[in-house]
């Protein structure tokens, strides 16, 4: 171990020649090298190139995608803080405020599994207690290859090692989420990870603030050489070399992370902290020019004073580690041996690197010599903006003729069991859902995850939603729906929608059908977040998501946050008792384009997505909100993937009994369309139902009762076994995983 005190007295290091050619191998093309080489005045150092490449890297400078962000709603009564800290802000009343935020973690997690997708659930669960809040539950969104390809398997199993072994040890509840599988996925997976955390609207800490002549202090685990250039390749497409890149992939300790959140927590409640910045993308380079951005200040560090892990590393090195658990911190004048004190009792590392400076330049010294000195307004304000061209985005296949008619059962049991349908029981029992002791349901039991807010009735909704498949078809429509399902599953539950996070996963920018895409899904996230009152107030976009000049399926993952006053009035899914009327809430015209009956049963990805009209999203969002929160329903669900009678068999295989169905409709496009805007309620309150339907004007339509019998009768005079249904739904993930299919 380095000692931070120690210094060597001769570099052992040196810088090479700087040339376009090295900037290129940068990331900065012709145009950015000369754009820094007249902000500086003269040639750069080889710290100040490497401080400027992961700066102006699409990582972390949105060079290809601000234009467009810009066009997404943030603001609303309720919004504390929207996009530009850590994480975003809502209140929750009280005087509370939930903190929360998503990000992804792809290409490490592609190269290197497990620490790629627990460094991802780390540095998420970072960005959230940084701003003062205590973690209350992760969420992820897992995207995968073909389950045929060689590789899905290995991933999927390092993947979810990597979430479970990380978020179990900080003792954080991982409470729901989302896995798909898509040949696109083949050669570059997603992990998006999301962390909600709870704090007092009074003790809530952000990166701005800071003025000159203040201590800059380092706290959290040694730098190390691991991450080096890690937003640097989070900002390329990859190839067949990829694994070659696994020395870029951080290595992270939960267990020093929870050390970290614990005395980040207690300093916060000592008015000690004037801003705070977790190293995260680019490490200490971004916090600390962040920091001094958002405080219109300058920083002069020295990092001899860096706690280092390896011998001889050099400034650059330093400044682009990506090392884990670290933060950087501005403290009140004379709170330093504070701060020491409670950093040391908790065994971490604190060390005063340097000062705040009324000249607004980023001044790295180390062994008696400069390395780097440039103004740090440019490294945040004149990063490339660039408008691509977009391209014509062509229209999908038309649908192929179908012929099915009466033939459900079949149907019914592939698509329960298919990759995307089947049960994640496989993946969620190897993550802690219950550790904190708030959480309501275990995931499959609602169509969010709820989770009580502590010594209060009330609880928060979250949900992580995305159709990549409709995105592709229609990148507009499928923008507004992945929302729109948001949305609905929120109300589901009974909770109100309040803001959103998100991940925006798309191709290479520079390809006019990926900008094609990525705008259309911003202009309809956009639409819907607007109509929904439900605004944008954090997130991240990740482009440069293929491999070999293939690239993902435009992949939007929301989550999404909602408010239940009473926890205890929460709508869940699964059927409760025989006798019960069974009621669809909304109009079914039979959608079958970029469904998965379409895809599983007919072998085709053909067809437009289905139509959302956001009035009546919002018209029978509000409904269901209203008679979950009068206690009239007893079940909801809404209808999403494989249509109404996967949501009816879903919510057999989650209750306790089954249903026999009325509507004599033998069209697999009625039973399996994936209509917008619909709802499964059961109720014995009838006529109170069907009086409040019609004063608000919402369709609704008796399916059948629910019944003792455990089975699905269909009026086809088809009678379907539940238990049947549930082996091949519950067996398709730990048979895979077994090497059994």
């Amino acid at each position: 171990m380095i000692n931070a005190a120690q210094k060597i007295k001769e570099p052992s290091f040196k810088e090479p020649e700087i040339t376009q050619a090295l900037a290129a191998e940068h990331g900065l093309n012709e145009e950015e090298y000369h754009l820094m080489l007249s902000i500086i005045g003269r040639t750069p150092r080889f710290t100040e190139l490497g401080i400027f490449s992961v700066m102006w890297s699409e990582h972390c400078s949105y060079k290809s995608s601000r234009l467009h962000l810009k066009k997404l709603p943030t603001k609303a009564p309720w919004v504390i803080q929207g996009p530009g800290e850590n994480a975003g802000v809502i209140d929750i009343g009280d005087g509370q405020a939930a903190i929360f935020k998503m990000e992804s973690h792809n290409h490490p997690s592609y190269i290197e599994p497990y620490q790629g997708a627990a460094t991802g659930v780390g540095g998420i669960m970072r960005d959230v207690f940084t701003m003062g809040a205590r973690p209350i539950a992760n969420i992820n969104a897992l995207r995968f290859g073909d389950p045929s390809h060689p590789k899905t398997r290995h991933l999927v199993s390092g993947v979810v090692a990597g979430i479970a072994g990380y978020g179990n040890c900080m003792g954080v509840p991982t409470v729901g989420g989302e896995v798909n599988f898509h040949a696109s996925y083949n050669g570059n997976i997603l992990v998006n990870a999301m962390t909600v955390g709870i704090a007092d609207q009074d003790f809530i800490y952000y990166a701005r603030g800071a003025a000159p002549d203040q201590p800059v202090v380092y706290v959290g685990s040694k730098t190390g050489r691991d991450g080096i250039h890690g937003a640097t390749m989070a900002s390329a497409s990859f190839d067949d070399e990829a694994e070659a890149r696994r020395p870029t992939v951080q290595v992270g300790d939960p267990f020093t992370e929870k050390l970290l959140l614990e005395a980040c927590l207690e300093l916060m409640q000592l008015d000690a902290i004037i801003s705070i910045q977790d190293m995260g993308a680019a490490g200490l380079t971004s916090s600390s020019v962040e920091i001094a951005d958002k405080g219109e200040i300058g920083v002069m560090l020295d990092l001899d004073k860096v706690p280092q892990r390896e011998p001889d590393m050099s400034p650059y090195e330093i400044m682009l580690s990506e090392s884990q658990e670290r933060m950087l911190m501005i403290l009140k004048p004379g709170k330093e041996t504070l701060a020491q004190e409670i950093f040391e009792k908790w065994d971490l590392d604190f060390a005063v690197i340097g000062t705040t400076t009324e000249k607004r330049h980023l001044h790295l010294s180390m062994h008696g010599k400069v390395w780097c000195d440039i103004p740090v307004p440019p490294l945040v304000d004149d990063a490339p903006i660039y408008d691509r061209p977009q391209g014509l985005y062509p229209k999908p296949a038309p649908v192929p003729v179908i012929s099915d008619t009466g033939h459900l059962e079949p149907i019914l049991k592939t698509l329960v069991s298919c990759p995307d349908m089947a049960s994640k029981r496989w993946i969620w029992e190897q993550y802690d859902h219950l550790v904190m002791g708030e959480t309501v349901a275990q995931p499959g039991q609602a169509d969010a995850a709820i989770v009580k807010i502590p010594e209060s009735n009330k609880a928060l909704a979250i949900t992580s939603d995305c159709t990549p498949r409709y995105c592709h078809a229609n990148p507009y429509e499928g923008g507004k729906q992945v929302i729109a399902e948001s949305y609905r599953n929120l109300c589901a539950t009974g909770a109100t929608p309040l803001a959103v996070t998100d991940n925006l996963n798309f191709g290479n920018p520079h390809k006019s059908e990926i900008m094609a895409q990525f705008v259309g899904c911003i202009e309809g996230m956009a639409a819907a977040c607007t109509a929904l009152d439900y605004p944008v107030i954090s997130g991240n976009v990740s482009l440069y998501n293929e491999t070999n000049d293939t690239a993902i399926l435009p992949t939007p993952t929301i989550g999404g946050v909602g408010l239940l006053q009473d926890w205890r009035k929460a709508g869940t899914i699964g059927f409760k008792t025989a006798g019960e009327t069974i009621f669809l809430i909304g109009e079914t015209h039979g959608h079958i384009g970029q469904s998965l009956y379409l895809r599983e049963i007919h072998n085709s990805e053909a067809g437009d997505a289905p139509p959302v009209d956001l009035a009546t999203e919002r018209l029978h969002g509000e409904f269901v909100r209203d008679l979950i929160q009068r206690g009239l329903v007893s079940t909801c669900h809404d209808i999403s993937d494989g249509g109404l009678l996967c949501a009816l068999a879903e919510m057999a295989m989650a209750g306790q009994c089954g249903a026999s169905l009325d509507l004599d409709d033998p069209s697999p496009a009625f039973w399996f369309g994936e209509d917008q805007a619909r709802y499964v309620i059961t109720t014995s309150e009838i006529e109170s139902l069907e009086a409040l339907a019609k004063t608000s004007g919402v369709p609704l339509i008796p399916l059948g009762k629910t019944t003792a019998q455990y089975h699905l009768k269909l009026p086809t005079g088809q009678v379907i076994s539940i238990e049947d249904l549930k082996k091949l739904h519950e067996n398709w993930l730990p048979d895979y995983m077994a090497g059994k299919s």
